[in-house]
């Protein structure tokens, strides 16, 4: 009987040395923390900002805003005074192919005013017409060639067509209007009637 009492209490002491070791380490919790809640670093108080700092981000604030106004003026400033000096540009640029054009006008009435016969008039007349093409040469300004040229719908405008055997086709036969271009400018297209030469189409 002594034996198994001995047994008896080695074993009692085999469970206590295993329920020891099976206990797991709980962390400490800080004070007013729950348990299963984690602090992070966005939840953690941060520390307040002092007088000084605020009123040196006030103050730098400030200056952005001004300074960002002031950009905002000079800006608006500068887009007027570029409407100006383009009207301007217009402007004088408009007055001196005016001012080319006023001895055109001033021989126009010329001629209305005289007495002179037909024959006089239409020389007079003439002479005006050769003074504007030299107007228009020196303002750059070239007459579009049509009479006897192939139509072109870039510097042509067809009013109708004209049946002719001894012109090719697809050719002018009457300039109604001549065209003009400023450099590579198109500024009117020549009013014309195109060639229709039966023998061609049905060839």
């Amino acid at each position: 009987m002594p034996e198994q009492e001995k047994e008896l209490t080695l074993s009692e002491e085999a469970r206590a040395a295993a329920a020891e070791d099976s206990v797991i380490a709980m962390p400490t919790l800080e004070p007013g923390q729950e348990s299963g809640q984690e602090t992070s670093p966005e939840t953690a108080a941060q520390p307040p900002v002092s007088r000084a700092e605020f009123d040196q981000l006030k103050a730098e604030r400030d200056q952005l805003l001004d300074r960002l106004a002031r950009l905002q003026a000079e800006f608006e400033n500068a887009r007027k005074r570029a409407e100006r000096d383009r009207m301007a540009d217009r402007e004088i640029a408009t007055g001196n192919v005016v001012e080319q054009f006023l001895p055109v006008m001033d021989h126009f009435e010329l001629a209305l005013n005289s007495s002179g016969t037909a024959e006089q008039l239409r020389s007079g007349v003439e002479l005006i017409i050769k003074q504007m093409h030299e107007v228009l040469r020196q303002l750059q300004v070239t007459a579009i060639p049509a009479l006897g040229a192939e139509f072109d719908p870039h510097q042509h405008e067809a009013l109708g067509s004209v049946e002719r055997l001894d012109l090719p086709d697809q050719h002018v036969a009457e300039e109604i209007r001549r065209g003009y271009r400023l450099h590579k400018r198109l500024l009117r297209p020549a009013l014309v009637r195109v060639v229709s030469n039966p023998k061609q189409t049905n060839e």
